[in-house]
């Protein structure tokens, strides 16, 4: 995976939230905050926690007194999640990189990740890093997105941008958000990293967009896939984007916008 796969700066992190978020990640963020609460656990780590979609709705569900720590490797993408959160929160944030957790064994009841673990250059090592620092019988939570065939918006956007570079497509798309989804390697390096039980859901949502530009600036510009653009030539970003929102209209209408979206949720218990 490439360095600029992992580059969320800029306006990349506003834009990642308020179209992102709503559009792909806000069912799962409240079926994995369902999950981790109804553990009741007393201390909860979150890793690659983005820009906060898990955190602002998983705090709330916590018991009273139970400690939480959301950290992710992007600085950025940490401060917008901290100030999204307000300065009222109990949330602990933390620079941290999942593969070298900065704590200690047996200290958590829960570790989660939303769609982080795709992003890892050493899943198998940042695996191993959940269970070390959780106590005995706890659970590591999270999730990774199906193929980018079995996800409507991310495919159409991805060939869409395809044929705006044909000699040299991004390929972001595919390659990293989507580019994790066999469920057999990920049961092998799961093993691997010590879990024997683990249990792996594909859940199929939603995904919702109030037009075919908005889900189209939301890919192209609210995540890596703009870098991929701009290193190829800044001054395409736009067309990119629109090539992007022709495609998605033509497929979805003009109008609000709906498609498939995929996921494969994994618990696996120390």
């Amino acid at each position: 995976m490439a360095d600029i796969d992992k580059a969320f700066t800029g306006s990349i992190p506003k834009l990642y939230d308020t179209l992102m978020v709503p559009m792909i990640f806000a069912s799962y963020a409240a079926g994995m905050a369902e999950r981790v609460a109804g553990f009741s656990p007393r201390a909860v780590l979150e890793t690659a926690a983005g820009s906060g979609a898990v955190t602002r709705v998983l705090a709330p569900r916590l018991g009273t007194g139970a400690r939480y720590v959301a950290t992710d490797l992007n600085q950025p993408m940490l401060d917008y999640a901290a100030g999204r959160q307000g300065a009222g929160s109990s949330v602990e944030w933390r620079q941290a990189d999942a593969q070298h957790l900065p704590f200690d064994d047996d200290t958590f009841d829960v570790v989660c990740c939303q769609f982080g673990a795709m992003f890892f250059p050493d899943r198998i090592g940042a695996y191993a890093e959940a269970r070390r620092v959780l106590r005995s019988g706890g659970r590591f939570v999270f999730s990774v997105w199906d193929s980018v065939q079995e996800n409507d918006f991310a495919a159409v956007v991805a060939d869409a941008v395809a044929a705006v570079f044909p000699q040299d497509p991004p390929l972001f798309i595919a390659r990293t958000p989507h580019g994790y989804y066999d469920i057999a390697r990920i049961r092998d390096d799961l093993r691997r990293a010590g879990y024997e039980d683990v249990q792996i859901e594909t859940r199929e949502e939603v995904s919702r967009a109030a037009s075919a530009l908005e889900a189209a600036t939301a890919y192209c510009q609210g995540t890596p896939l703009r870098n991929e653009i701009e290193s190829r030539d800044p001054g395409r970003l736009q067309l990119a984007t629109e090539g992007a929102a022709r495609a998605l209209a033509d497929r979805y209408g003009t109008g609000a916008i709906s498609g498939k979206i995929q996921a494969h949720v994994i618990i696996a218990t120390k």
